[in-house]
């Protein structure tokens, strides 16, 4: 029992019956399985592992699947009952230490021994929201907001019970940065406003985004960035006053952010679109659909993975798969069915959150189309093989 269980292999294999692409289910356990967050690397040892969170035995901990035997290692070693941040685990790009949040401190994890070490408790009246490590390795960010729960209902995990709330009351938020080597500790940013998503750009150490939670055409402004050798903190793509954009997140290069939003006209209907922009507001790009996604991810610009809630224009039959698009000839192509996810977001570890593998072959997303949540592979064949949202057959 307890960290170092080793679960022999749960992999099964299925072919998705609509684009008949290959779907590898790396979990069974009757408990919810999920991956990490969707902007968090959880693969790592050059991609022969992937990090996991489980329910199993009725406690939630973080696991290693051996991508080569199907075999997952429980890594962590919770009780019945204690509350611990798994979802949000996140990785140092430079060696195998994992960082997450349990019992109101940030602990590093050591993949190699499971070691683990307290680097940081929370002060009195504050709570995490949102971290991740800089490119160089060195240094964990971290945002803390202002608890507010003894005066306002809230349940952000299933529903988002509070989250406009949330926002209208302005909670003190900051964001911190710890050195790894001496546990030091620095604000670097704080506001009255409520600051989440702190994610680190995978290849500039300076760099980071974060933004202004809550819904997001009642914010004042979505996405920001940072330079924190500079100090200097920005508005990341201005738009419209009727244009909201989010679910941002780093394009492999590191200096590319990619996001999603909605345009509200007049009649109160809302347009979608999807785009990317470089850190400095330069290099904007941005398609229009009729068509929402409930997050999206990619490498680059090229190619586009979305995981469809609804869709006005395609009928609701369609909010159940995930989509591909693909740059060709400086036109985004698609949607295009990659298979059926049939997700029911019935929480955050129920979200579908798919993420592109780093090679742009594979998607890893979460399901509970069998009941429970489990962990799934997707394998992208040829893009001109997937059928067309149009074209599709039930």
């Amino acid at each position: 029992m307890g960290k170092g269980k080793v679960f022999e292999s749960e992999t099964s294999v299925f072919y998705d019956s609509i684009s008949g692409a290959k779907i590898i289910k790396l979990t069974s356990y009757y408990a919810h399985n999920f991956h990490l967050y969707f902007t968090n690397e959880g693969f790592y040892n050059d991609g022969n592992n992937l990090l996991i969170g489980s329910d199993r035995e009725n406690k939630t901990n973080l696991f290693s699947v051996d991508l080569s035997t199907g075999q997952i290692t429980q890594l962590t070693d919770f009780k019945v009952g204690e509350q611990v941040n798994i979802q949000n685990t996140f990785l140092n790009p430079l060696k195998n230490e994992a960082y997450f949040m349990h019992d109101r401190q940030l602990f590093s994890l050591n993949l190699d021994d499971l070691k683990e070490q307290s680097l940081f408790q929370l002060p009195e009246g504050y709570i995490f929201s949102g971290s991740s490590c800089t490119a160089d390795g060195k240094s964990v960010l971290f945002g803390l907001r202002e608890d507010l729960s003894s005066t306002i209902a809230s349940d952000l995990t299933n529903g988002y019970l509070g989250f406009a709330e949330l926002e209208a009351a302005r909670p003190h938020s900051q964001i911190c940065k710890l050195s790894l080597d001496t546990k030091e500790v620095t604000v670097i940013h704080e506001e009255n406003r409520w600051i989440g998503h702190v994610n680190a750009s995978p290849t500039k150490r300076s760099l980071l985004t974060f933004c202004h939670e809550g819904p997001w055409n009642k914010v004042d402004h979505r996405m920001w960035a940072m330079d924190m050798e500079k100090g200097e903190v920005w508005k990341l793509r201005e738009g419209k006053s009727n244009q909201y954009a989010g679910h941002e997140y780093w394009h492999a290069d590191g200096v590319t952010v990619g996001y999603h939003g909605f345009t509200e006209d007049v009649k109160n209907t809302e347009g979608k679109f999807l785009g990317s922009i470089k850190y400095d507001n330069t290099e904007l790009e941005e398609y229009e659909f009729p068509y929402q996604n409930m997050h999206i991810f990619s490498n680059d610009a090229e190619l586009i993975v979305g995981d469809g809630q609804q869709s006005s224009a395609y009928g609701n039959v369609d909010q159940d798969s995930l989509f591909l698009w693909k740059k060709k000839n400086n036109q985004l192509e698609g949607p295009r069915i990659l298979c059926k996810h049939r997700g029911s977001f019935q929480s955050q570890k129920l979200h579908v959150h798919p993420r592109l593998t780093t090679d742009g072959t594979k998607v890893v997303f979460t399901s509970d189309m069998s009941g429970y949540g489990h962990v799934y592979i997707a394998e992208i064949p040829d893009f001109e093989t997937l059928p067309k949202v149009n074209d599709k057959k039930f």
